[in-house]
């Protein structure tokens, strides 16, 4: 029986069969590790591995990062499309005064110290009146102190190029400042009405020149050199103190150049109200409030923006009309647009 049983196992079945230097009814042979010279007839599994809590934490903190990222790249997208938007040509209407469509009293707004950037608007925002045909007049709304010489005849010359183009009348309204280059501009219009309490006039020019040479030898121990072609070439200069020689060349030069333009833009401007020689006598640099301003003959009536629409559809002839303002879509190159550089050579731009 016993050699019956053994005979039916399969040559695998019986222990060292098979096998090198194995002896029936011995062990097989171990390799110097311990482990079987060939593999368990199961399978055999690694242990299961142990997840940390670090390991868990840390794939929280990688998939949220992830997101915000993503988040993040999204919201950039939207705001560069929004912003970019507001760069559109165009200019948005708001309404002021209801009135019909096709009659249309625009507000052009000559708002804060006046450079270049603000030049530019008010010519985009003539240029947007001039192409449209419901324009029966223009509101110049001033609001400013001045600015520089060159952007206040640019202003000027805009406004008496429109009214000699289009044939149509254009009322400068003053609020609370309207001096010196905000005088300016508003002489190119047709009538000029100021608030109650609106300061004008200011009728002159100023430059403004500093000195550092005390500062920069006697407290910072610099000591500025300059090589230059030309004697005039430095005149003034802000790092010594300007001879009386050159004081006067920079005052024939640039100051009474400006200053006779002034006047001649006054005299221009107020022709029916005012000769010459009394336009030169209010260019002294003297400021008004509007009633007094209203005596002397600088502007025409005083009164509130209802009063100046009215007298805007009485001069184009016109009963009602609807009363508009352009504004600018939002943006932010025009934000980052907002700092002005300001020019050495400008007209009274201080706070009256």
């Amino acid at each position: 029986m016993d050699f019956e049983q053994s005979s039916n196992q399969p040559p695998s079945s019986i222990p060292g069969a098979g096998q090198p230097g194995a002896q029936p009814g011995q062990p097989a042979p171990q390799p110097p590790s311990g482990r079987p010279l060939y593999p368990p007839p199961y399978p055999v599994y690694p242990p299961p591995r142990r997840f940390s809590g670090w390991r868990i934490l840390w794939g929280v903190f990688f998939g949220l990062s992830v997101l915000a990222n993503i988040g993040m790249f999204v919201l950039l997208l939207g705001l560069v499309a929004f912003f970019a938007a507001g760069q559109g040509k165009g200019y948005q209407e708001a309404i002021i005064r209801e009135g019909p469509m096709d009659s249309k009293v625009v507000v052009i707004n000559l708002q804060g110290i006046m450079y270049g950037d603000q030049a530019d608007n008010v010519y985009r925002q003539l240029k947007a009146a001039g192409d449209d045909r419901s324009v029966k007049a223009l509101i110049l709304r001033v609001n400013s102190p001045g600015g520089t010489i060159s952007a206040s005849d640019n202003v000027y010359q805009q406004i008496r190029k429109y009214r000699s183009e289009k044939g149509k009348p254009v009322v400068a309204f003053m609020q609370s400042v309207a001096a010196s280059g905000g005088y300016y501009a508003s002489a190119a219009c047709d009538e000029i009405m100021a608030e109650p309490t609106t300061i004008t006039g200011s009728i002159g020019v100023l430059m403004t020149h500093f000195v550092f040479a005390e500062l920069l030898e006697n407290k910072l121990g610099v000591l500025p050199v300059f090589l230059t072609m030309g004697e005039k070439k430095d005149w003034p200069s802000s790092f010594r103190a300007p001879s009386d020689q050159e004081l006067q060349y920079v005052r024939d030069r640039l100051l009474t150049p400006a200053y006779e333009r002034f006047v001649e833009v006054v005299a221009e401007g107020r022709q029916k109200v005012l000769s010459a020689d009394q336009a030169r006598k209010l260019a002294d640099g003297s400021i008004y409030v509007a009633p007094q301003a209203k005596d002397v003959g600088l502007i025409d009536k005083v009164g509130y923006l209802d009063d100046a629409i009215a007298d805007a559809k009485a001069l184009a002839g016109v009963q009602r009309a609807r009363v508009v303002e352009y504004r600018r879509p939002f943006s932010w190159f025009s934000m980052l647009n907002a700092k002005k550089n300001a020019s050495v050579f400008t007209l009274e731009s201080s706070t009256l």
